[in-house]
């Protein structure tokens, strides 16, 4: 049986981390910003307020310009997406995986 995972809080959306701990800090907008990675301003802007996920090429391409790695970039979006999923699920009050005491027997 696989280890039951504990949520602390809900993790920063990866754009909004993005946005506050990266663009504001070197004071960057958002056109300068998408300029420095290749992509377009309509790109960034729609990550930046969660409209939009992380993919693996913008992954490479913030890792590129502000580090750490991609794989951090990509697990940003992965806690996130888990995140959401888990709430949509209690929210629609569906069984969690676990086994009620009915299943057991």
């Amino acid at each position: 049986m696989l280890p039951r995972t504990v949520f602390c809080r809900t993790p920063l959306a990866p754009g909004r981390f993005l946005d506050t701990r990266f663009l504001r800090p070197a004071r960057l907008s958002q056109t300068d910003a998408a300029r420095l990675l290749g992509i377009s301003r309509r790109r960034l802007n729609e990550i930046v307020v969660g409209r939009r996920a992380i993919s693996a090429d913008t992954a490479l391409r913030l890792a590129a310009l502000f580090g750490p790695s991609p794989a951090f970039w990509l697990q940003l979006q992965c806690a996130w997406d888990l995140a959401c999923a888990a709430r949509a699920l209690r929210r629609a009050n569906l069984p969690s995986g676990k086994p009620s005491p009915a299943q057991e027997h």
